[in-house]
């Protein structure tokens, strides 16, 4: 049987890449030293495989064919098409097909119609956090594109229990595997609107408090309430509730939060203790 052995979340800023140095240094050093405490978490892990949870920012789907959800099962994944990121040593990322079949058919079994892919793109949403993180050699991913671009959207509720389905995918997994799951994205921050720039800090500490009471009534009813106004970017929390659904809601920790205008976004990191404390 696999093993889950780690569950992170993390900011995927594309202007990480494009303009990191438009803020301070000190900021700088902080979500640098952050990147380094969540490489040296999924280290200590040591994933054979690494699920990432991530939109696709138009570059496999557009409107003619926009899925909720897409499970990537290819042996190899392309690197991020996006010419800012071509200094990345990403060109091909290996897959896990076998995994990543598995959970398809483990949906497929339990009622959930994901789409699938052989041939996915992974943007600079899967790959910034990875990067920043320093995660060399990578291990196989297994991508899963969560729609958080253009309604309709996979609901709150559903997310999370994609969560559940990806966490007894891993549980009824025939082999000895490790597998840990990064979520890419949010929190607040507005992308091509007129209040682009703008950060919710309010939402983004209060998100953080439902995630860590563990009440996922609660959090669903917050979110429901207060996500739309965050901004059209704070869809990609949806990321995040597939990582707290899998952690069967319990032991999520606040590794760092940076509202940092300069890159739009209200840059958040995270871990669940498995322990559930």
């Amino acid at each position: 049987m696999a093993s889950l052995v780690g569950i992170l979340a993390s900011s995927h800023a594309p202007l990480m890449a494009r303009a990191w140095d438009s803020v301070d240094a000190h900021r700088r050093e902080q979500v640098t030293a952050t990147f380094a405490e969540l490489r040296e978490q999924l280290h200590a892990a040591r994933p054979d495989v690494l699920i990432v949870v991530s939109p696709d920012h138009w570059v496999n789907f557009f409107l003619d064919n926009l899925p909720s959800v897409c499970i990537g099962v290819g042996q190899m994944h392309k690197g991020p098409p996006e010419p800012w990121l071509q200094h990345l040593p990403y060109s091909s990322i290996a897959g896990h097909p076998d995994l990543a079949l598995h959970l398809l058919r483990t949906a497929l079994d339990e009622g959930f119609e994901p789409s699938v892919s052989h041939q996915l793109e992974l943007d600079h949403g899967f790959v910034i956090p990875l990067w920043k993180m320093g995660i060399d050699p990578l291990p196989p991913l297994v991508p899963i594109v969560v729609n958080a671009i253009e309604p309709p959207m996979p609901s709150l509720r559903r997310c999370l229990a994609w969560g559940d389905l990806v966490r007894t995918a891993i549980e009824r997994y025939p082999g000895d595997l490790r597998v840990a799951i990064l979520a890419t994205g949010g929190v607040s921050h507005s992308i091509g609107e007129p209040d682009m720039g703008r950060i919710d800090e309010a939402f983004d500490r209060e998100c953080f408090e439902r995630l860590r009471s563990g009440d996922r009534e609660s959090l669903l009813a917050f979110l429901e309430q207060r996500l739309d106004a965050a901004g059209n970017g704070a869809a990609e929390m949806r990321n995040w509730l597939v990582a707290h659904g899998a952690a069967q809601c319990k032991g999520f920790e606040l590794v760092g939060y940076y509202p940092c205008r300069e890159w739009y976004v209200g840059c958040g990191f995270g871990t669940w203790n498995l322990d559930g404390r």
